[in-house]
């Protein structure tokens, strides 16, 4: 075997290329596209390499067929506040050859003790947790849009190469026309009987800039806290990224809650993106645009996704997020236009938010896991702390 620094743009095809291999009898998997993968290894598109380095690998057997793929990366912004400074690993994908995963892994370790780390977690990306993030070990359906999809051997590979689970990635399913817990019809009447300053409402394309500032106002004071890693939302940053989302969006899935004229609240759904996806392997050409389009608006697509449900914190416990729910459900629910939705991964970490999960009638459909190596094999291993 001989592993490869991807230095040029045939070997960055090759990292492209590499689970065409790994999963071409699966019928489950969705190739991501191709150019959301490139951008993770963009210096000019990835805001990460301004506080952060990043190097990746293609192993080849000995008729030089690609066999695996990894990366390897440091964020200083979060590398330094552990116990052991701790970098990245991610976009690992492997034959089932125990020993061509250690080369694999190896490479990633030697790359990160050289440039100071004791410590590397993995399946993790060069960037937001809501994409390519943490390893599949249960529930393996097409995968969403952004999330990683792998062999089951793949745990076996990293726990016999010494890995141990830091977190459980818990990803919520229920039926979009389903009955809600009675819970949240009660919460709700009663939010809006003893406090009519509350109301809810979705987006409106036409008032697109005040909808842009209440989801980052909504965002930096709800999210920006509570998760680590996440930095506060610039107001051209919010405009790029509704922006870029707009052709997407349904505006009856993006649902805002205000108390008086303040924005408070968000249930941010969309399509299932990897419903018209799988439709295009991984080219968003002219083909697969026009696939795209073919599936948006023939509604092929009855699948949605959460992508983003929270309260600030004033708010929080006041029956707000059962409010907001049953206000997109008032609307949503009588046009029969969806089936099923995924919630965004909840951490194990944070019982409070798979409460809210659970109560909405939404199980556990799919299981990620993030896990975490010590280089030194001596040293206590401690899982990720909980959030009160």
């Amino acid at each position: 075997m001989r592993i490869e620094e991807v230095t040029n743009h045939r070997l960055a095809n090759e990292f492209l290329e590499v689970p065409t291999l790994i999963y071409k009898h699966d019928r489950n998997y969705i190739r991501p596209l191709d150019d959301d993968i490139k951008k993770v290894f963009d210096k000019e598109k990835n805001k990460y390499f301004k506080h952060g380095i990043l190097c990746r690998w293609v192993l080849f057997d000995d008729k030089e067929n690609a066999i695996g793929r990894v990366a390897a990366f440091i964020n200083d912004s979060t590398a330094y506040k552990f116990d052991q400074p701790t970098g990245g690993m991610g976009f690992f994908e492997c034959i089932n050859n125990q020993d061509a995963a250690n080369v694999l892994l190896n490479t990633c370790k030697n790359w990160l003790t050289a440039n100071g780390m004791e410590a590397m977690d993995g399946p993790i990306n060069f960037g937001e947790r809501n994409n390519w993030w943490g390893l599949l070990i249960e529930g393996f359906d097409p995968p969403s849009y952004g999330m990683n999809y792998h062999m089951p051997y793949y745990r076996t590979l990293l726990e016999n190469y010494g890995f141990q689970l830091y977190f459980n990635q818990l990803t919520y399913g229920l039926g979009v026309n389903d009955e809600r817990p009675e819970i949240y019809y009660t919460k709700s009447k009663k939010l809006l009987a003893e406090d009519p300053n509350y109301h809810f409402k979705h987006i409106n394309f036409k008032e697109a800039e005040k909808f842009t500032e209440d989801f980052r106002t909504i965002y930096n004071k709800a999210f920006v806290n509570s998760r680590e890693g996440l930095k506060e939302m610039s107001n051209e940053q919010a405009q790029n990224l509704m922006h870029a989302m707009k052709p997407i969006l349904v505006d009856d899935l993006v649902w805002f809650g205000y108390y008086k004229e303040d924005p408070i609240a968000i249930f941010f759904m969309m399509p299932e993106l990897n419903g018209y996806f799988k439709h295009v392997n991984g080219k968003m050409n002219l083909l697969g645009k026009l696939k795209f389009l073919y599936h948006k608006y023939t509604g092929s697509v009855r699948k949605m996704y959460g992508i983003m449900f929270g309260v600030v914190l004033e708010h929080q416990g006041k029956g707000v997020e059962g409010g907001i729910i049953m206000a997109a459900n008032a609307v949503v629910q009588p046009k029969k236009r969806w089936d099923d939705m995924e919630l965004t991964w909840i951490g194990d970490f944070n019982p409070k938010m798979m409460k809210v999960a659970e109560n909405l009638g939404a199980v556990v459909v799919k299981k990620h896991a993030t896990f975490r190596y010590l280089f030194d094999r001596t040293k206590p291993f401690e899982r990720y702390p909980m959030i009160d």
